[in-house]
């Protein structure tokens, strides 16, 4: 004998704040990490490259 089960408790779980709150979290390291990688490509650039002329010689 088969069982009824209403529709809305046969269904899964709504995404609700838990799933709002990872996802901003994610947003909020992906601009972190893009932040850092910003900063360490502007340190890391050298006198060569800030003038882009070649290398005479």
């Amino acid at each position: 004998m088969t069982k009824i089960i209403p529709q809305d408790k046969a269904r899964q779980g709504r995404w609700g704040w838990h799933g709002l709150r990872i996802l901003i979290a994610a947003l909020l390291l992906a601009f972190a990490a893009w932040g850092i990688a910003e900063i360490y490509g502007e340190l890391a650039k050298t006198p060569a490259t800030e003038q882009g002329s070649a290398p005479s010689g």
